[in-house]
């Protein structure tokens, strides 16, 4: 990070101005709002708030054969997909932040008569590379004035709120290009998971690029901003202990990209395959008792757009 490119921010969730920082991780401050004990990156390059960050990295990470394998592969999306089907059976969707296409692509594979998509993302190279396996993109920023008023049955935000800079704008916007009744999907990183009270700064997690550092309560903050919105399902969700034994083992310092991607690649082999059946059924165990905890690696919520009276 360099000094004459970043930016200082307020707090995301209340917009309040004061705060103590609560880690720091080399470079990465993270502080925490007084008012509502949102934990937010500030100062943070200015290129993570533009987007022009990801756009680089598109190439080298997002497109790695490790990514791309764990990405497609027909477990990754599992939890997202049941979520999604128990609110949404059918209409049109769009996902921002929809990297590479992957969700979306599950999806229609899974339910073509049912959804009609569309992905958007700042990465250029992920959009080629989602519209080369048959997943309609639109490139244009998401904040841009165009879109359309009562578009969308559903709008996905998963694992994208921990990047960016202004999050309530885009709120702001999913709410505005929602039909009345219809859904927001939000998933992000969960500040108060297994691993952070355990690890702290060495979680992987804990990133330069993630600015946003929600719990429950802060998440359901940053809907409540919303008046439109009612919030219809939350919880806690996604384990890995893999990750946790790793990052216990290592220094605090940055995971590198590919590696990250090849452990996403191999844990996803694993989950596939039929000889781990009673390991699966652990790792189940353990992701349903830390999600009743609250303890689970990423939060969930669903929040209907309340039809106009």
């Amino acid at each position: 990070m360099t000094a004459e490119a970043q930016i200082d921010r307020h707090c995301p969730v209340c917009a309040g101005d004061r705060g103590a920082v609560c880690l720091q991780k080399g470079a990465l401050r993270l502080v925490q709002c007084d008012a509502c004990a949102m934990v937010y990156a500030t100062p943070v390059p200015a290129e993570f708030a533009t987007g022009e960050f990801y756009d680089r990295s598109g190439l080298p990470f997002y497109l790695s054969p490790a990514k791309l394998e764990g990405d497609y592969a027909a477990v990754r999306f599992e939890r997202e997909l049941r979520l999604f089907r128990r609110f949404c059976p059918g209409g049109q969707v769009l996902d921002v932040g929809c990297s590479t296409g992957a969700f979306l692509f599950q999806l229609r594979a899974r339910f073509a008569d049912c959804y009609r998509v569309a992905g958007t993302d700042v990465t250029r190279a992920a959009l080629d590379y989602a519209e080369q396996r048959g997943v309609p993109v639109i490139r244009r920023s998401f904040l841009a004035p165009v879109w359309e008023a009562g578009q969308y049955d559903a709008v996905t935000f998963w694992a994208v709120m921990e990047h960016l800079a202004q999050p309530a704008d885009f709120l702001r916007q999913a709410v505005r290009i929602l039909k009345p009744g219809g859904c927001l999907f939000v998933l992000v990183p969960n500040y108060r998971c297994l691993a952070v009270r355990w690890l702290g700064a060495k979680y992987r997690y804990i990133m330069p690029d993630h600015l946003n550092y929600f719990t429950r309560d802060t998440l359901r903050g940053l809907v409540g901003r919303e008046p439109a919105l009612a919030v219809q399902a939350e919880g806690s969700t996604h384990w890995n202990p893999l990750v946790l034994m790793k990052d216990f083992r290592s220094s605090s310092a940055r995971v590198a990209d590919g590696e990250r991607a090849q452990l996403l690649a191999r844990t996803t082999r694993w989950k596939q395959s039929p000889w781990l059946a009673p390991v699966k059924w652990l790792y189940r165990a353990g992701e349903f008792g830390l999600g009743g905890l609250g303890l689970a690696d990423n939060l969930y919520l669903v929040a209907r757009k309340e039809p106009r009276l």
